[in-house]
């Protein structure tokens, strides 16, 4: 149980700091610390990411830093998209999940390491798809802006289906890609979203298999209370160190799920 609850403060301790991460992490935990399958640790690892991000969620929205539209637009594509990484996932060896998971630990590293500033260059930020109007606080709806956060919503939402993630680790580099929101709409907006999606996979994790709801709870519960920590945290913490510590725990946690491939029978 104390294992459990601590393994969820961590979870969403990194949540509340980075608006990503709670999914890529929460699930090689479960299955490395637990002992489980990648499928059976799925709905426990979705539970806990959906409470906790819907919990960072109300934060944002009590401080108006969560864009509403864009997270339901997200969310919308993403929840009819992720049944199909779920049906995916249930039909692929758990060596091969747990490969690509590792796999897409490092590319997620490589990225986040790579990603500049979010401050950028006017010119620059006028030029991103999802431009932010001056006078409204709103963003300036095109045809191309409404496809970005589309389509970002629908691989965010695949990916949550197919290896139980929250899909963070998408829709935070989507959004500093392709809008100019600052770092705490950025990580508002992602948990607003990851929050969305992730109960809708539960809701088709649970339909295929049963929860183990004495992992579950505890491993909510203490997530929930790690993300009311990082989001107290994040505006005393630099943006480029968040970013290097969160790249080092994703590769570390990539060599964990390795392990786990080479070891499983």
């Amino acid at each position: 149980m104390i294992l459990i609850l601590g393994l969820g403060l961590f979870v969403g301790l990194v949540m509340g700091l980075t608006g990503a991460g709670g999914g890529i992490i929460a699930l090689p935990l479960l299955v490395f610390f637990l002992n489980t399958s990648i499928v059976d640790a799925t709905p426990i690892a979705l539970v806990a990411v959906a409470s906790s991000a819907a919990l960072g969620a109300i934060i944002g929205l009590y401080h108006q830093t969560v864009r509403y539209k864009a997270a339901i637009l997200m969310a919308i594509a993403g929840s009819l998209v992720s049944p199909l990484g779920v049906l995916v996932a249930h039909n692929i060896d758990n060596h091969y999940l747990l490969a690509m998971f590792a796999i897409i630990l490092v590319f997620v590293a490589y990225k986040t390491i790579q990603s500049k500033n979010s401050e950028i260059d006017t010119s620059s930020r006028n030029a991103l798809p999802c431009a932010i109007n001056p006078k409204t606080g709103r963003f300036i709806w095109t045809s191309r802006c409404s496809i970005s956060i589309i389509v970002s919503g629908a691989v965010a939402g695949f990916l949550s289906g197919l290896l139980g993630v929250g899909g963070g680790f998408v829709i935070v580099p989507a959004l500093y890609r392709f809008t100019t929101l600052s770092i705490n709409a950025v990580i508002g907006t992602s948990l607003a979203v990851i929050a969305l999606i992730s109960t809708s996979v539960v809701v088709s994790s649970i339909y295929h298999l049963d929860m183990n709801w004495n992992a579950a709870i505890p491993f909510a519960c203490g997530s929930m209370a790690g993300i009311v920590i990082g989001k107290a945290l994040l505006t005393k913490i630099e943006v480029k160190i968040l970013k290097y510590g969160f790249a080092v725990l994703t590769i570390f946690v990539a060599v964990m799920m390795l392990t786990k491939v080479f070891t499983i029978n």
